[in-house]
Order: C-alpha cells, then sequence, then structure tokens
C-alpha cells in the first residue's frame, strides 16, 4: 500500500478530492495531512473525512527535521495541494521525484515564488492569454521547476475575469489531479 501525506495551507478542496478519490483504493492510501496554517480549512476537511491532520508551524518546515521525521513515519509520496511553503532541501532531497505539486498554470508561464491562486489568475488576464492551464509537476530545489508530468489546458475568453479563469482552472484540478498522481505513483 503507497502512503501519501497531503501538504495543503488553504481550503483544502483539491485535498478532499484527492482523499475521496484513495477512499477505497486498493494500492493507494492517504495517511494524512499537513498544514502549515493553524486555521486552515483543509483541517475540517480532513476531520470531516477521518484523514489525521498536523499543524505544523514554518519553523518546523524550515529550521528543524520534525516534518521530514514525521514524513519518514507516514509517506512513501508527498501530495502539494495549494502549499505555499517552499519545500526545504532535506524533504526535497529525501523524497527525491516522489514530492508532486499542482500548479494553477502552464508553467513554465506563471509560476516563482508568490505565483499562486488569484495572483496567477489576474497575471493570466493581465498578459492577454488566451489560453490556461494546470501543471502537475515534480518538486525540487526551485519554485515551480520540477518536471512535468502532465498539463491540461482551457480557453481565456476576452470576457472572462480572473474569477471565470479560477473556475476553469479548479475545474481542471478536479478532473485530473487525482488521476494523474495514480497514474504517476503506480
Amino acid at each position: 500500500m503507497k502512503r501519501l501525506v497531503i501538504l495543503a495551507s488553504g481550503s483544502g478542496s483539491n485535498a478532499e478530492n484527492i482523499i475521496r478519490y484513495f477512499k477505497n483504493h486498493k494500492q493507494v492510501k492517504v495517511s494524512s495531512v499537513i498544514t502549515n496554517r493553524k486555521q486552515a480549512k483543509v483541517l475540517d476537511r480532513a476531520k470531516k473525512l477521518d484523514i489525521p491532520s498536523v499543524y505544523f508551524p514554518k519553523k518546523a518546515f524550515l529550521e528543524e527535521q520534525t516534518v521530514l521525521e514525521y514524513l519518514q513515519k507516514n509517506a512513501d509520496y508527498v501530495i502539494l495541494a495549494g502549499f505555499l511553503l517552499k519545500i526545504p532541501q532535506n524533504i526535497v532531497d529525501t523524497y527525491a521525484n516522489k514530492i508532486i505539486n499542482i500548479h494553477p498554470a502552464l508553467l513554465p508561464k506563471f509560476g516563482g515564488k508568490g505565483m499562486f491562486g488569484m495572483h496567477v489568475h489576474t497575471a493570466v488576464k493581465a498578459q492577454g492569454e488566451t489560453e490556461t492551464g494546470i501543471t502537475i509537476h515534480l518538486v525540487n530545489e526551485n519554485y515551480d521547476e520540477g518536471a512535468i508530468i502532465f498539463q491540461a489546458k482551457t480557453p481565456v475568453l476576452s470576457t472572462d475575469s480572473p474569477e471565470d479563469i479560477a473556475k476553469n482552472i479548479h475545474k481542471l484540478e478536479q478532473d485530473n489531479f487525482p488521476r494523474v498522481i495514480e497514474e504517476t505513483i503506480l
């Protein structure tokens, strides 16, 4: 049984989707959820779905071995689902090619530090892009630069607002992320 630990910083809609997808899977299970924000809504979602969840402050990620030790006990793969901290080098090294992230744009465009959520969709709109999408990729030592596993596209209409773009991206995430995780690890 492959064990996934999901890292999330926000509402947790992608985390919930992944948990539900693997709920009765014979080869993969979500063993827990980690967040770096005490008030993250992902904690409520994990609790409702009977998945253990843990809060670690930023310091634990960046300056200690605590998170790595937790992962080594609970994870074969690490899944980033709206997790906003840069993954420390010790975790990247230990989980080389086993950390999977989703990004709400077609990398390499609109990636890097500070490019997440509505920041991405606003930038896509401001640049006049005619399409955008999602990128599922492996994590390395740099923001959004790991090997690309999968991309899916959606058109951007001239009448689309950043909120419209966000809605289209969310649908792509929900439709693709769990399936691509499964295909990648099995």
